[in-house]
């Protein structure tokens, strides 16, 4: 992932001049004199009685435009749990950053003031990054007191687009948003999940100021299988436009898309053509390539040959210095792949997006923040690549940055003019048939000990399923693959016996080719219990412990999944000479949610019986991720099919 500060660093320098009054910020301060309170028969843990962010862009002598970041907040503490939390406030200090206001107190529950001096803001070091942090470490404090800090911090300015979160799992009250700057620095704002729209103040002279306040904010809870993060309460602004030399669209996605497509798209010298030839032969073995089978060498020998560092030196973005050494930052990665793409005349787009569990891409608002994650779409063969994430493979970027929108960077060519054209565009999810769990089993009886169940299990995975382990194969251990392959009836049971087992299609170049396959042969007791003349066999258990949704209270979120996916279960059950299944009309469950005539979801599971064979299928499939809250019960019903049918428990009685 590409940080937003680096994106933002491709973006037109504007010369911003404006003349200003006062900084904001010198004349706010605290309540000399708290007397906050909380409303009688509060039993909620944590409650926060000020939220206040202020931002003010200010145009400062030789600086040019600088911004100064104002939080204050204060917190009701009423239990241990929180009082640990929040013993510690991290204030964002940073090597770029100035530090201006910095403080805090406690107020404890009968009112006495704590007020932290110098010697409580304390500075740390990151062992892993080595950065240096500052924290305010509050001392006092017991259940039923507040505790309030605010800084100020000068920074460089966030403009091309900027997201403050306004809501928490805990309530809050008196929440504040403000953005002064000058009066011809123009600023849009969108807000998100109901919130109140951002609202200009008329009556503004010296600075243009705008502002949302909330009295109170309801906490919102987290909850399984949703996209938290990107569905709290919050503001996303921009600089728009500056007056002064009348500069419009400032954080548009064309000025990106140009600036991405100058900075990726170089024309190589002749050296560095030599350098990619090599390599290129190099990563093919020579091998002429073509389509999903050339992408796919290209990628897996990077991946596998080429060092990713986190240094953001610009000698791990120099092509030469990377085709050489093959060590690369994030930036040297794409270029990488870029350059190569484009000596070989493969056609492709530059894709940018974001998580959208993190923050769902908004069509509507172009705004730098959304502009987190790359991606390479392959136009011939419609398939995407993820060029930075080394746990992804082509065909199946990071399931997240799918199913969302993101902006697309095409070459285009004007006569002698060549230069990117960007477009946003959806990211399709990657269909359900591509990724695939299937199992089958074989299961029989020792003749004279029905107890003893003997089963062949062949499991074989494809797509994100076997994106798990498939690329990597070659990495593992042996005593390790022992360990994956026996857990496969494992995590059926622990008490079984495994005769045989068995990889097929290990080999890391065959993830999108041919599905994984696991093979064990193993017996056990573990599934039969007698009563009487009967044998109670739990046949639901062989399918695995099944995700089950329990849901006491109102669904608030959507549900949100990683990837569209399918499951293949058949049971092939040779019944046992003199017995017959007593209970066949369990096993027919079906369970689905459809949507303008569509299947989405289903579980089915169904039989077919001739002779001593008795066939069992429970097929599985989700053709959604996105599942809406007024539908969230038919989805948890589909999903609570596999864990109903996990508990399926044939009975075998005598014929009479």
């Amino acid at each position: 992932m590409l940080k937003n500060q680096i994106i933002i660093a491709f973006l037109l320098f504007i010369q911003l001049i404006s003349s200003q009054n006062d900084l904001v910020y010198t004349n706010y301060s605290w309540d000399k004199n708290p007397a906050y309170k909380i409303e009688e028969g509060n039993t909620e843990p944590i409650t926060a009685i000020k939220d206040k962010i202020l931002t003010e862009f200010y145009f400062q002598g030789n600086d040019g435009l600088v911004e100064y970041y104002l939080e204050h907040r204060v917190l009701w503490l009423n239990s241990d749990d929180n009082i640990e939390n929040y013993n510690k406030i991290y204030l964002p200090y940073t090597a770029t950053s100035e530090l201006m206001v910095n403080k805090a107190r406690v107020i404890t529950k009968n009112g006495t003031v704590i007020e932290l001096d110098d010697s409580k803001i304390l500075t740390a070091q990151d062992e892993e990054t080595g950065r240096n942090y500052k924290f305010f470490a509050f001392e006092g404090v017991e259940k039923g007191s507040f505790i309030e800090y605010f800084y100020v911090v000068r920074r460089y300015p966030r403009y091309s687009g900027n997201l403050i979160d306004f809501q928490s799992s805990y309530n809050k009250k008196n929440i504040e948003f403000d953005l002064y700057a000058p009066k011809n620095l123009i600023f849009k704002f969108k807000t998100y999940n109901n919130t109140p729209e951002v609202v200009q103040d008329t009556l503004a002279k010296d600075k243009l100021h705008w502002q949302l306040k909330l009295d109170a904010l309801k906490g919102l809870e987290k909850e399984e299988l949703s996209a938290y993060e990107a569905s709290k309460s919050f503001v996303i602004y921009k600089l728009d436009r500056n007056t002064a030399s009348n500069t419009k669209d400032i954080s548009s996605y064309s000025k990106v898309a140009q600036n991405m497509y100058s900075y990726y798209y170089t024309e190589p010298n002749s050296k560095t053509q030599n350098l990619l030839k090599k390599f290129i032969k190099e990563a093919t073995s020579g091998k002429d390539l073509k389509g999903d089978d050339l992408i796919r060498k290209l990628e897996f020998f990077i991946k596998t040959n080429v060092f990713q560092t986190e240094d953001g030196s610009d000698n791990f973005k120099d092509l030469d210095q990377i085709l050489t050494k093959k060590v690369a930052n994030e930036s040297g990665i794409l270029k990488l792949y870029i350059s190569i793409l484009k000596s070989l005349n493969i056609k492709h787009e530059l894709v940018i997006t974001s998580d959208r569990l993190e923050l769902k891409f908004d069509k509507d608002f172009e705004a730098n923040n959304f502009l987190t994650n790359f991606l390479i779409y392959f136009n011939d063969t419609d398939a995407y690549l993820s060029p930075t994430e080394n746990n992804s493979r082509y065909g199946f970027p990071p399931a997240y940055l799918t199913d969302t929108y993101g902006l697309f960077i095409k070459e285009v060519k004007v006569g002698d003019f060549v230069s990117g054209l960007g477009k946003i565009q959806y990211i399709k999810p990657i269909e359900a048939d591509k990724t695939v769990d299937k199992m089958i089993l074989d299961i029989d009886f020792e003749k004279d000990n029905i107890t003893n169940t003997i089963i062949k299990l062949n499991r074989s995975m494809s797509g994100y399923y076997a994106m798990y382990f498939q690329p990597y194969m070659n990495l593992i251990k042996e005593e390790e693959k022992v360990k994956l392959i026996e857990g496969f009836a494992k995590n059926i049971n622990d008490n079984v016996t495994i005769t045989s087992k068995e990889i097929i299609n290990d080999d890391p170049e065959l993830f999108g080719v041919k599905p994984i396959e696991f093979v064990l042969n193993f017996n056990s007791e573990a599934f039969i219990e007698k009563a009487g003349n009967k044998y109670l066999f739990k046949i639901g258990e062989l399918i695995g412990k099944q995700m089950q949704l329990y849901q006491e209270k109102t669904r608030v979120l959507p549900v949100e999944n990683e990837f569209t996916r399918s499951y293949y279960r058949t049971l092939n059950v040779k019944i046992p000479k003199g017995y017959k299944v007593a209970n066949l009309n369990d096993i027919n469950i079906k369970n689905t949610f459809e949507d303008a005539g569509k299947e989405l979801l289903i579980f089915h599971s169904y039989f077919e019986q001739k002779d001593d064979l008795l066939v069992i299928t429970a097929d599985e499939h989700y053709r959604k991720n996105i599942i809406d809250t007024a539908n969230y019960e038919k989805y948890r019903t589909v999903i609570n099919s596999a864990a109903d049918f996990n508990k399926l428990v044939l009975v075998l009685e005598p014929i009479q």
